[in-house]
């Protein structure tokens, strides 16, 4: 395999070293600062800002491909990798932001916080790029042990401490139970090489058939935790209820879609091979696309059926970052470019909706101290601005036109149906439907509820940071429509993995 040595592959790190020698510098701030809270507290949060800026800016400079894979083989840096680092990135600047003016969090310090969100965004930089089985595991670990601390992070919040038991214990069974199938691969094949495995695979004997499909149960209990598929959701719902808001929309979108990116490191990398044009085909005696096709459909049927009876925001939201997991395994089933193209679409326009829609329940939670959907009913009275902001967001979410969560679904679903599954897309269209009504009943609350009570009710507190947020992560949904062009010019850009066999 054609691969570059430690020290040639650097140049093509910067963003990672960046963000690294933040974390050390937060670090430093914290304890140099220690004893005067005020300037403690900002050159922590202004370290990791420009910390975090600055690894964008290399992000997006930073165009030029390398021949081969870097360290020796460990990681890859290809067109689906350099959009992952900026969607991760933009996810922990603007978790970070969240942070900030949080009544939540306002009782703690936030130094550790903030070391541990930068550490769980370049340990999933680092899960994306990784090519070898030891890089994947070391990585996956890495995000989980950072997110266990964040989740846990309100010391004497009863119900935090409980998220954090739940998710360390949900955690070590899954990880381990990866680790186990990743050992019996290496004893299999020989190798932890992703693509030295494929050329083991793809000559294996028919015999193998039943230790294969056990090992890929095994190994999908880990991804599917990090995704939160069924049937490895169960932590998510108890998880997001239980963590600081701001922690629980970073782990809806962060961790989450760094799972995806093992995801398809591990089947469309290890387990298939290009054929003509954009087609792949499935290397190996077992056919994993049934598989994903069977976990796909039963997380969006579970968490759009589930979250039907929440009355908490957050839990409805957790039900409903399950259903969407479904909607973009949708892509990874479609043995093409075109099924990642799809896959990475949803993803970008996945993280402006589910962050937009947190930053709403944070606003809230600022100023009622309540998470109950009861509690949003006369909230167009209240702030109709932040009613529609939330509306829009919910609309997107449903997929309805002219919003960009249309488009998300429009890729997925086309790319299914192309693909000649049309029965899937059939499905995936139904949860939709179900998804639909449970986000019209928040509408509902925020609009006609409470609507004819006669006293008026006080408006909501919105810190000016939380004002700007709102709005960079709302108009992109309106707007989704006409940036077409441009997500479809940088998705495809994005579809080409590395392929060095």
């Amino acid at each position: 395999m054609s691969a570059l040595g430690n020290v040639a592959s650097l140049k093509f790190f910067v963003p990672e070293m960046v963000l690294v020698g933040t974390l050390m510098f937060v670090i430093v701030a914290d304890l140099l600062f220690k004893g005067r809270q005020r300037e403690r507290r900002f050159a922590i949060v202004t370290t990791a800002l420009l910390g975090l800026i600055t690894a964008g800016i290399f992000s997006l400079t930073i165009t030029e491909l390398p021949d081969g894979a870097l360290f020796s083989g460990m990681v890859a840096l290809d067109g689906f990798a350099l959009l992952l680092r900026i969607v991760f990135i933009f996810t922990g600047l603007v978790v970070l932001l969240f942070i900030i003016p949080s009544r939540e969090l306002a009782p703690v310090h936030h130094g550790e916080l903030i070391a541990l969100l930068i550490t769980v965004t370049v340990a999933a930089i680092w899960m994306a790029n990784s090519i070898n089985l030891l890089m994947i595991y070391l990585a996956l670990e890495t995000v989980s042990v950072a997110s266990y601390i964040m989740v846990g992070y309100l010391k004497t919040d009863r119900l935090s401490n409980e998220a954090s038991l739940k998710y360390i214990l949900f955690g070590a069974i899954s990880t381990g139970t990866m680790l186990f199938g990743m050992s019996l691969l290496f004893g299999l094949t020989g190798s932890l090489d992703l693509y030295e495995i494929r050329s083991v695979l793809a000559v294996m004997d028919a015999d193998a058939r039943g230790a294969m499909m056990f090992i890929m149960v095994l190994v999908l209990a880990g991804i599917g935790f990090k995704m939160a598929t069924v049937p490895f959701h169960f932590w998510c719902p108890d998880v997001y209820a239980g963590a600081p808001t701001p922690v629980t929309a970073f782990l809806s979108v962060g961790p989450k879609v760094a799972g995806m990116a093992v995801l398809i490191r591990f089947f469309l990398s290890g387990m298939s091979q290009p054929t003509t044009g954009t087609a792949r085909e499935i290397v190996g005696v077992v056919d994993w696309q049934l598989i994903l096709i069977g976990i796909s459909v039963l997380s969006m049927t579970w968490g759009n059926v589930a979250a039907l009876l929440q009355t908490n925001l957050k839990r409805l939201l957790a039900y409903s970052s399950i259903a969407h997991a479904g909607y973009i395994m949708m892509g990874a089933v479609v043995l093409s470019e075109d099924g990642l193209q799809a896959m990475l679409a949803y993803v970008v326009i996945y993280v402006f909706m589910n962050l937009g829609a947190f930053l709403v329940v944070i606003i809230v939670h600022n100023s009622t101290g309540s998470f109950d959907l009861k509690d949003y009913a006369g909230f167009w009275r209240r702030s109709p601005l932040l009613t529609i902001a939330m509306g829009i967001l919910l609309l997107s979410l449903m997929g309805i036109p002219p919003f960009a969560g249309f488009l998300a679904k429009w890729y997925v679903f086309a790319v299914v149906i192309k693909a000649g599954l049309g029965w899937y897309a059939i499905i995936g269209a139904l949860n939709a439907a179900i998804g639909a009504y449970y986000y019209m009943k928040i509408i509902k609350t925020m609009v006609i509820e409470g609507s004819s009570e006669s006293e008026p009710l006080s408006g909501f507190e919105m810190h000016p940071l939380y004002a700007g947020l709102l709005f960079v992560l709302v108009v992109p949904n309106i707007i989704g429509l006409l940036l077409w062009g441009y997500l479809d010019e940088i998705t495809e850009y994005s579809q080409k993995l590395l392929d060095v066999m």
